[in-house]
Order: structure tokens, then C-alpha cells, then sequence
């Protein structure tokens, strides 16, 4: 038995990505690390450069992925993220950011443009799994 079993927290229990694309909308995207950068560059199979090049914005020390006709570069309609084993860890913890513990109004927010989102759970219920996850992975990437 796992121990997320073990203490009742799954993410599927809040959350099931449907890979809609919603939240690769925008013209802005996360910020990459340099732990994000080395995994995007592998999945890729690209030099860095040439990665930084083509996909990257780069302001100052700030690294994002780029944008394209408001989305990120990466997503692909009726495909989703083409990166999706090399994307940042905050596209994968996306939408259970950890805002939501502190302000339900974030959780509102969220829930209502995100439909993997269990829809079902009080805003209580769903910050009780959230804190469960969060206290077992540092990180998480679902």
C-alpha cells in the first residue's frame, strides 16, 4: 500500500487532467528553472542553445517558454503539450497550487476555468487532500 493510499490523498480524488489546453492559454507562461531547462532540453533531444533559441523567451535572468497566438509553444490543439514529459514543474503541479490553501477566492478561480477539477468537493474537503499531497511530495508533479 502506498502512502498516499495510506493517509487517503490521491490526486484523482481532486483532480484528473483532461489535457484540454485551458491552462496553456495566455501570453505569458511559467518561468524556468535550471532543473526545468535540463529536462526540457533532454526531452527535446535538442542542444541548448538551440532550444533557448527556438522555444525559450529570455528577459534578464528569466527563462519562459514562448508564446504562439496566445498559448504556449508547446501546446498543439487536439494534442495538448508536445513537452509534456520535459514540462516545467509548475505546469505540472498546475492547478493544485498551493494559493489555494490560503485564499479561497484562488481555489474559486481555479475550479471554475479548470474542468479536471473535482466540482463536487467543499472548498474544506478539497484543501484536506490538497495538504495531504503537499505534505507527502515536495514538488508535486501530477
Amino acid at each position: 500500500m502506498t502512502e498516499e493510499k495510506k493517509h487517503g490523498c490521491r490526486v484523482t480524488d481532486i483532480f484528473v487532467c483532461g489535457r484540454c489546453g485551458y491552462c496553456c492559454q495566455g501570453e505569458t507562461t511559467v518561468s524556468l528553472d535550471g532543473d526545468d531547462q535540463n529536462r526540457m532540453i533532454v526531452e527535446l533531444g535538442m542542444e541548448r542553445d538551440k532550444v533557448r533559441d527556438r522555444y525559450w523567451r529570455v528577459t534578464g535572468n528569466v527563462v519562459q517558454m514562448k508564446t504562439v497566438n496566445g498559448h504556449c509553444i508547446f501546446y498543439m490543439e487536439g494534442t495538448g503539450c508536445t513537452v509534456h514529459k520535459g514540462r516545467p514543474w509548475r505546469c505540472g503541479q498546475w492547478p493544485l497550487h498551493p494559493s489555494i490553501l490560503s485564499d479561497k477566492n484562488n481555489f474559486e478561480t481555479i475550479r471554475d476555468s479548470c474542468p479536471g477539477i473535482n466540482k463536487e468537493l467543499s472548498y474544506e474537503k478539497f484543501c484536506e487532500v490538497l495538504r495531504c499531497l503537499l505534505d507527502d511530495k515536495k514538488n508535486i508533479i501530477f
